[in-house]
């Protein structure tokens, strides 16, 4: 009897599992999901945290420090979600107010993203799997930069957007409705892991 491997054991899982998902819903990102739980889960990193209780509730703060956007729920306690930060000169902090929200957001990618990406849609429509706002959006401010979901989940965690904050689309399901308009958000480099 052969032994099977650890390898071949989880290309028969996702062989099975692409069975199960219907194939007009078919994707990468529904692979990863099924696989790894890619889509975040309420469960995968999403928590209930102690904070500071200067800050009021309803209040978003982002840390980029901690790659976590937190949601003051009440006070002294926040919901803390996994974040995706910006990546070099993209790198920005400061106070605004949540301007906007949007679900399933259509996405237009700006005049120097398509110069340093010719291979860029110039518009990819709300709702398509592979929009790169995901589910839902959160405006800040007058600002080009979102709250938002993601095509891309494995890239939760790291350093990689153009100045969004990007989450897990589970979890900006989740975040969305707690969030009114109007709401004071936070982006700062401060790490509050200790509080």
């Amino acid at each position: 009897m052969k032994r099977i491997t650890p390898l071949l054991c989880v290309i028969a899982c996702a062989a099975f599992t692409m069975t199960l998902i219907p194939t007009s819903k078919a994707n990468a990102q529904d692979l990863f999901t099924a696989l790894f739980g890619g889509g975040g889960g309420l469960g995968a990193g999403k928590s209930h945290v102690s904070f500071s209780k200067k800050y009021s509730p309803g209040t978003v703060v982002v840390s980029f420090g901690d790659r976590r956007l937190y949601f003051i729920n009440k006070r002294g306690s926040a919901l803390s979600y996994p974040i995706a930060i910006p990546k070099g000169d993209s790198r920005w902090s400061g106070s605004s107010r949540i301007s906007q929200k949007r679900v399933n957001p259509s996405w237009t990618p700006t005049p120097k993203m398509r110069r340093e990406n010719p291979k860029l849609p110039a518009y990819v429509p709300g709702g398509h799997p592979r929009n790169p706002l995901g589910v839902r959006a959160l405006y800040i401010g007058s600002s080009l930069y979102r709250i938002h979901g993601t095509d891309a989940p494995w890239t939760i965690g790291k350093a990689v957007s153009k100045g969004c904050i990007r989450m897990y689309n589970d979890h900006v399901v989740d975040l969305y409705p707690r969030v009114r308009v109007g709401a004071r958000v936070i982006v700062t480099w401060k790490r509050f892991k200790s509080v």
